[in-house]
């Protein structure tokens, strides 16, 4: 099987282990079905969070047995060249206060590099999907639910044209690179928070422009990777580095503003 015909396999399990989550987790959710548990890192877990991760890795062990698996409720599973990363809820504070900017995050790694992502908002009515290679596109039930490809925008400048949105930001308030932001944010014509995958989403759309988060997890962002460089985005660490495991901020945006803020950000 070539490399293009085993990712597009790939991407059709992973698919199919988004359906299954999105069963498990709607039910939880329109009924308030669920206890909240806080972990160790003060973050929010639910039955939800849990039963959507064993849902996915059953639905993609079928079909790989031999690969392994990073999931964020049960962490490392197993050893070799593929390793599946799994969010299952990914923004479960959102889904616990009863809003719907929350997903299923699912992608593919192989030996390092991120080769595929399916990003499923269902209770938002959307999902995106990439393959290295393969161009990215997004289902929107607002739009009929018909597959169309996603572009990033044009805007070459900051100015007033430029929309800028944030995530979880608490360490980068605490250094020099506050300012940093402060400017371009000055220099921008839009700043908006709307974080998760709500902000990737738009930018693979080109709906804005530059997506800045200090403090996150790989598992958060890994399959929107994927989803945004195929969408002819740049996305690396807040200071340039490739996004990998130890992953823990992130730079997103349309090729030149990626280009200029990464260059303020290193600056300072």
């Amino acid at each position: 099987m070539s490399d293009t015909a085993f990712l597009r396999q790939a991407l059709t399990v992973a698919l199919a282990a988004a359906d299954a989550a999105r069963a498990v987790i709607a039910p939880r959710y329109r009924q308030r079905a669920f206890e909240v548990v806080t972990k160790d890192d003060q973050t929010p877990v639910t039955e939800a969070d849990r039963e959507a991760e064993a849902t996915i890795k059953r639905v993609l062990r079928a079909q790989f047995p031999d690969h392994a698996y990073y999931g964020e409720e049960e962490g490392r599973e197993g050893d070799g060249d593929w390793l599946w990363l799994i969010d299952p809820i990914d923004g479960t504070k959102a889904f616990v206060r009863g809003y719907p900017m929350f997903s299923t995050q699912i992608a593919l790694m192989h030996r390092g590099e991120l080769m595929l992502g399916v990003s499923d908002a269902g209770e938002y009515g959307e999902r995106a999907w990439a393959v290295r290679g393969g161009g990215a596109f997004i289902e929107d039930r607002r739009e009929g639910g018909v597959p169309r490809a996603l572009r990033v925008g044009d805007i070459a400048e900051f100015g007033p044209r430029t929309a800028i949105s944030t995530g979880n930001l608490k360490s980068l308030a605490g250094d020099g690179r506050w300012q940093v932001l402060a400017d371009l944010i000055r220099r921008s014509g839009r700043i908006r928070g709307y974080g998760d995958f709500l902000h990737y989403h738009l930018l693979a759309r080109g709906a804005i422009d530059l997506v800045i988060e200090s403090d996150l997890n790989v598992l958060d962002i890994a399959a929107l990777v994927v989803i945004v460089r195929e969408a002819g985005g740049v996305f690396t660490a807040l200071d340039g580095a490739p996004v990998d495991l130890a992953t823990r901020s992130a730079l997103a945006g349309s090729p030149a503003l990626h280009a200029a803020a990464l260059a303020a950000f290193r600056a300072a």
